[in-house]
């Protein structure tokens, strides 16, 4: 698993450069987290982390750039993407 949020943590950079490192870990480890919960309580089975990959980084193409939108209308995630003015790319 750590392979592959590693790999979405990098994507995710790529996308948002706002972002310092561990803001886009927190934001990929909530983002597996949410579908993997999301999916169970609906009753569906697991079906591996390849999945859940494959959902990640469709929502990092296309939300990964406009997370600071996101917050506007859910100001407890704020802290997460704020501007790290120690961020250097």
């Amino acid at each position: 698993m750590l392979e592959y949020q590693e790999r979405l943590i990098e994507s995710l950079l790529e996308k948002n450069n706002s972002l310092s490192y561990e803001q886009a870990q927190t934001w990929v480890e909530l983002l597996w987290d949410d579908f993997e919960t999301t999916y169970a309580k609906a009753g569906y089975e697991y079906r591996g982390m390849e999945v859940t990959n494959k959902v990640v980084q469709k929502w990092i193409d296309q939300y990964g750039s406009r997370l600071h939108e996101f917050v506007a209308n859910n100001p407890k995630y704020k802290h997460l993407i704020q501007p790290n003015p120690n961020v250097e790319h």
